[in-house]
């Protein structure tokens, strides 16, 4: 082995490491090269990902019947947010973590981005959307409006539904129990204390403390 072949085997430095590194991200966001394309429309491309399964499902969401075609593979959320487009469920974590995306299957809670579309057929589904009545809000709705039990938004809606759950299912007799039970909602912005003193005065207003 002569020098120059030595030298290819050495380890990279740092400096020539981090250079390869950022040309790896940078071209990822390159436009798809014209051979690509045709390739790609011609279907030819390396990697054919075959079109999922679609099942029927027959459910009620917000009181309202649906029967839709789905793919077996679509989760509640995608179904509500992009089929249905009842956008109150946030996408967040995508990963059944921030609580976000919370809403009721038959009462319950249940995280609708781990939750399969095909799962809810048969049953009642309730996003954030169907609690009020015309302009009535929910006594939960209005708790947290009066609590300021909010900053940017973005997580409200699940934490309204995660709340309503929590005094339903009779956990919401005490701060220390109401946190307990809502920790499967994050909120970034730290509301937590105008939540929990939301959570108890609607708990109140529906008569379950």
């Amino acid at each position: 082995m002569n020098d120059d072949q030595r030298a290819s085997f050495l380890p990279m430095t740092r400096r020539e490491t981090l250079g390869l590194g950022t040309f790896l991200t940078a071209s990822a966001f390159l436009p798809m090269p014209s051979w690509a394309q045709q390739n790609t429309a011609l279907g030819t491309s390396p990697t054919q990902w075959e079109p999922g399964t679609t099942t029927t499902i027959a459910t009620r969401v917000n009181g309202v019947p649906v029967n839709i075609n789905i793919d077996t593979r679509a989760s509640l959320l995608d179904m509500l947010r992009e089929r249905l487009e009842l956008v109150g469920a946030k996408k967040g974590c995508d990963h059944g973590q921030c609580g976000a995306c919370t809403v009721h299957v038959d009462g319950r809670r249940v995280v609708s981005c781990l939750t399969l579309a095909a799962k809810v057929d048969g049953h009642e589904v309730t996003t954030v959307e169907g609690l009020s009545d015309g302009e009535i809000l929910h006594p939960m709705q209005q708790a947290f409006i009066d609590h300021d039990a909010l900053q940017c938004g973005y997580c409200t809606p699940g934490q309204i539904m995660a709340g309503i759950a929590c005094v339903n299912e009779g956990n919401a007799t005490s701060p220390e129990r109401i946190r307990e039970y809502m920790s499967g909602n994050i909120c970034r912005c730290g509301a937590y204390v105008g939540i929990v003193r939301a959570i108890e005065d609607a708990a109140r207003e529906m008569g379950e403390s």
